[in-house]
């Protein structure tokens, strides 16, 4: 049932960021912005840890948990080390990540050629 649950809420979050491309006209720029801040708001209310643990995948896999991560992160590091935390806290949780990106942007700019 879980993989259910995963597919649907996954699914959900890709519907609407479609609808945010297909009705809004947002650039995809714009919609992953989107979905990163929404993802930080339920997290900072404390919303996106439940459904993490009620759908697994469905919820860790979209870009909504960039924004869950970055903000999970200063949290936690907010309570164990004070105002600094909450820029460490940033990082620590997304730092591989951040890197990862990186490193594979800067090996496709290498391998790809531009058009124009």
């Amino acid at each position: 049932m879980i993989y259910l649950w995963a597919f649907l809420a996954g699914g959900a979050i890709c519907v609407i960021g479609q609808i945010c491309f297909d009705v809004f006209k947002l650039t995809p720029a714009h919609t992953m912005t989107l979905l990163v801040v929404a993802g930080a708001v339920a997290e900072g209310l404390g919303l996106y840890d439940p459904l993490i643990n009620y759908v697994g995948a469905g919820a860790t896999v979209p870009i909504t948990s960039f924004g869950n991560a970055l903000v999970h992160g200063a949290i936690s590091e907010y309570d164990d080390h004070g105002w600094i935390g909450i820029i460490t806290g940033i990082f620590k949780i997304t730092s591989a990540g951040i890197s990862a990106a990186i490193i594979f942007s800067f090996i496709a700019a290498l391998i790809a050629k531009p058009k124009g």
